[in-house]
């Protein structure tokens, strides 16, 4: 396979980025399950964010990542 062809990432980073884009769904999802007006609860404000914030991070660690070369 030449230079041209290969994809920019391997296979461990798209997995790495879809468990990533499962976690920010989830933050979201617990954020809209807030019962609360205004979405001003513990879900809402403190819970869903951090795991959104996570997913993200899980992002930037797919990107980055580097797997070793056999």
């Amino acid at each position: 396979m030449s230079d041209k062809n290969k994809l920019a990432f391997q296979k461990i980073n798209y997995q790495i980025m879809l468990a990533g884009v499962a976690v920010l769904i989830l933050g979201f999802i617990i954020m809209s399950l807030d019962g609360e007006p205004y979405g001003f609860g513990f879900l809402g404000l403190t819970l869903g964010p951090l795991v959104v914030l996570l997913g993200f991070a899980i992002e930037f660690v797919a990107i980055l990542y580097k797997p070793k070369e056999k």
